[in-house]
């Protein structure tokens, strides 16, 4: 973490010297590869210190505002290989940026990285300072991103609801900070988890705790503060929702886990993750149902698959936290693929939307499978998975949610997913039937052409991972399994 942070500094320096003195096309595409690889490099490195079980204990750092555990390295790993993935999506595109003529923004892979080196910060923080830094650190860059392309008023109003929203949330982030502060005198999670631990809170611990919740919760798009992510989302290029969709939501949910575990005995947390789990599902598979739109439809199953994280996460078991990260990890994923496949198919398109967002709705999807047979197959590959249908990924991060759920006795839950999934899958199979049924339908959107050779390597890549997994799953089901041990059983999340 601190080499990246140094390794980015070093690059939003050069690159602000740079970008005044000669503000080439080379350099700009030289900037994406230089983040890239470090982001890569530091995902090497994270591995590297993992493996050879420097942090199996915990580590504190920086005066215990931060620490080093299994978990942050694991999911630090995650975050740069997500991130990387962001990055290429955003080399590749077509997009021009105004007035310049160039690729997409020259600050784009800056943004990226400080969005990163915040998400970074975010899952290893200890203490409540450092924790609302590094969520704002996070936040900013993606508010600045939001509103770069500003030419239209819809992307205007979408980027000035997500900075509104975003602002709204971190006060309520940091009011709840205020009260725990004010009435433990304490920062440090280790401190917090203590005295939790030993002591009855009273009523003011329990709301600042019920307000930070909801502050993250209002970041991820749960339910029932999800509604004006759909528009933000379909208002902003499609390149930007694919950041917004998926980077600053991972860091989040890893700290939603270390809250949980710190004020599980204490306060009310997991009903809150209860109720907006099971208000997520129901609203976001239901909303979804008379989508047209791409985007809105993705933004409304993002509010469901966080409603599966949240149900998991409501267990607060070993079998719960197994399913929360292999949901989250196969769900990151897929929907990275989903975003890389738009953004070929944008390339395509005879008669776009808009140049900033092609391809918006699904009958543009139209004759897909006849043109572009292998693309039109990995599209359904990744929609198959993320509706549960087995045997993809899906569905066993899916089954163990259920599983999870019914080991916990709550029963009632358990069916409401199962009745839920099963609408989940008809807009999913909405789109395959647009893909491969539909194709003598409407009109041939999409022209006979050349897909950038990177994005389909890609593409072919992740889609060979969800596919090897029906072959061999056993790799990553017991490499999620043991770092749920680890979190459950021998490192707690908030030791230092």
């Amino acid at each position: 973490m601190v080499l990246f942070s140094i390794l980015t500094m070093i690059l939003s320096i050069a690159f602000s010297s740079l970008h005044i003195t000669a503000p080439l096309r080379g350099g700009t595409i030289n900037f994406y590869r230089i983040a890239i690889i470090i982001l890569l490099y530091s995902g090497v490195l994270a591995n590297n210190s993992l493996s050879a079980g420097l942090v199996c204990t915990g580590v504190g750092v920086f005066g215990g505002l931060f620490h080093v555990t299994t978990i942050t390295q694991s999911m630090e790993i995650f975050i740069y290989l997500v991130g990387a993935l962001v990055l290429l999506l955003g080399e590749n595109s077509t997009l021009i940026s105004k007035g310049k003529g160039l690729p997409v923004i020259a600050e784009y892979p800056i943004i990226v990285l400080f969005t990163v080196l915040g998400m970074s910060c975010l899952i290893s923080s200890s203490d409540l300072v450092s924790m609302f830094l590094s969520i704002e650190l996070q936040s900013f860059a993606v508010y600045i991103l939001a509103t770069f392309y500003a030419e239209g008023e819809s992307a205007t109003s979408a980027g000035l609801k997500y900075f509104l929203l975003g602002s709204l949330s971190s006060t309520l982030i940091l009011l709840g900070s205020s009260l725990l502060y004010s009435f433990t005198g304490l920062t440090n999670f280790e401190g917090l988890y203590m005295l939790c631990s030993t002591t009855t809170t009273n009523h003011y611990m329990e709301l600042g705790v019920l307000l930070m919740v909801i502050g993250l919760l209002f970041k991820v798009s749960a339910a029932p503060f999800h509604l004006p992510f759909p528009s933000i989302y379909s208002g902003v290029p499609t390149i930007v929702t694919a950041l917004l969709i998926n980077l600053p939501k991972l860091s989040i949910l890893v700290l939603l886990l270390e809250l949980q575990q710190i004020f599980f005995a204490s306060t009310r947390i997991n009903d809150i993750l209860l109720v907006s789990g099971l208000l997520s599902l129901i609203i976001g598979s239901i909303a979804a149902l008379s989508q047209y739109n791409l985007k809105k439809l993705l933004a409304y199953s993002g509010t469901t698959n966080i409603g599966f994280l949240l149900l998991a996460l409501y267990t607060n078991s070993e079998l719960g936290l197994d399913s929360f990260l292999f949901y989250m990890i196969q769900y990151f994923l897929t929907s990275i693929n989903v975003f890389f496949i738009l953004i070929a198919l944008g390339n395509l398109v005879s008669y776009p939307v808009s140049k900033y967002s092609p391809l918006v709705f699904i009958n543009q999807l139209n004759v897909l499978f006849l043109q572009h047979p292998l693309l039109s197959f990995s599209f359904a590959v990744s929609l198959f998975s993320l509706a549960g249908i087995p045997p993809f990924i899906g569905f066993f991060a899916k089954y163990k949610v259920l599983l999870s759920l019914i080991s916990n006795g709550s029963y009632f839950v358990a069916i409401v997913v199962i009745i839920f999934s099963v609408v989940i899958a008809y807009y999913y199979l909405n789109i395959v039937r647009a893909l491969h049924f539909d194709s003598l339908k409407g009109y041939n959107f999409i022209n006979k052409g050349e897909i950038n050779t990177i994005i389909s390597t890609t593409i072919a890549c992740i889609t060979l991972l969800l596919i090897i997994f029906i072959i061999y799953p056993a790799p990553l089901l017991n490499s999620v399994h043991q770092l749920a041990l680890t979190i459950f059983i021998n490192e707690p999340v908030y030791c230092l």
